[in-house]
């Protein structure tokens, strides 16, 4: 097996590769070292099958999207990650083959709720729900402290203390720890409750990363585009959020709103679906297309994605133009399917 860390810096990016079958996976690729995993593949004769988020990232712009373009690799996060054109959805518990490298899939949210760590051959890869000395924050992107306390404390505590550990990201020159000396160790997490690991967390008082407004959205969207121009998170704070529940009573009431899918076309009859009636524009057109709603300007809507990020942007972007009753579906078409709610999904007879 090859394991390295490739960047030399505060966000890491790790190759894992078995050097028997030459099938590589690259982790948390970042979009400025790409050259740099290209050549470093071709060196070692290396074939680049998946890539790996370990998260949303929210200040640098993941490689993933680009990796998957030029050299055709899967890419893969979990089930709950917001962005579009994500070729394998992953839970807890799945086996990420490498070759012949397993790779267990571990859920661990809380920095955001898209988190995952990948165990496989004594290490684990905790992309920033620990760090060494540390824990991700949670304050912003869906964080929650509670959740990531019981990711840390369930989840990668459970793993046998001689356990490698490599985040995502350090700020302090360190490159690997024990979940074992994390335990001991960790000022954050050894000796606090849950409930006091909540408070600390919630009062840390941190700016937010320097280029959030550059990298989280495109990142959330897989959006690259110039001409897209994002609300700021003033505005995405602003977006009222329902419950899946809460918009199936609405859509059931006398006047019910406008739901406006701003997902891919691929992905409105994808696996989640989508609801019935609902109207389908791509957040990539939504700036142009809106006059294409119009109408229902001042009745009440309801934006949808998969996850109910996308959809926060879509939301923000139409109480800008105008739109007077707008709010987000929360969790988006991942909360309304884990609910049991009703989905339609179309069938294009080619015959």
């Amino acid at each position: 097996m090859i394991f390295r860390e490739l960047n030399r810096g505060k966000c890491k990016t790790y190759l894992i590769a078995c050097e028997e079958t030459g099938v590589a996976a690259l982790v948390d690729p970042v979009r400025d070292k790409l050259e740099r995993y290209l050549a470093l593949l071709a060196y070692h004769r290396l074939r680049l099958e998946s890539v790996i988020d370990t998260h949303t990232h929210a200040d640098h712009r993941t490689a993933s999207f680009d990796l998957r373009e030029l050299v055709g690799a899967a890419t893969i996060m979990h089930r709950r990650a917001p962005a579009p054109h994500i070729d394998r959805h992953v839970e807890d518990g799945d086996v990420v083959a490498i070759g012949k490298i397993d790779v267990r899939v571990l859920f661990t949210p809380g920095h955001t709720p898209d988190g995952i760590s990948l165990y496989f051959a004594n290490r684990v890869l905790t992309g920033d729900t620990i760090l060494i000395r540390g824990t991700g924050r949670s304050d912003f992107a869906g964080g929650d402290p509670a959740a990531q306390y019981d990711s840390i404390t369930g989840k990668l505590f459970a793993l046998p203390d001689a356990t490698q550990m490599f985040p995502a990201h350090d700020y302090r020159g360190n490159t690997c720890s024990t979940i074992g000396d994390e335990k001991r160790l960790n000022p954050r997490v050894a000796g606090r409750s849950r409930e006091a690991y909540v408070e600390l967390m919630n009062n840390l008082g941190l700016a937010l990363p320097e280029k959030i407004q550059e990298v989280l959205q495109p990142n959330q969207s897989a959006l690259d585009d110039d001409g897209m121009h994002f609300p700021t998170l003033a505005e995405l704070n602003q977006v009222r959020q329902r419950t899946a529940a809460d918009v199936e009573a609405a859509l059931a009431a006398p006047s019910p709103p406008l739901v406006l899918d701003v997902r891919e076309a691929e992905e409105f009859d994808g696996e989640l679906g989508h609801i019935a009636g609902a109207v389908l524009i791509p957040l990539k057109e939504l700036p142009q297309r809106a006059c294409e709603v119009e109408s229902r300007k001042e009745g009440p809507t309801v934006v949808v994605c998969r996850a109910g990020v996308r959809s926060t942007t879509g939301a923000a972007i139409l109480i800008g133009l105008g739109f007077e009753r707008v709010a987000n579906l929360k969790g988006g078409m991942c909360e309304w399917n884990d609910q049991r709610l009703a989905v339609e999904r179309d069938t294009h007879d080619d015959g």
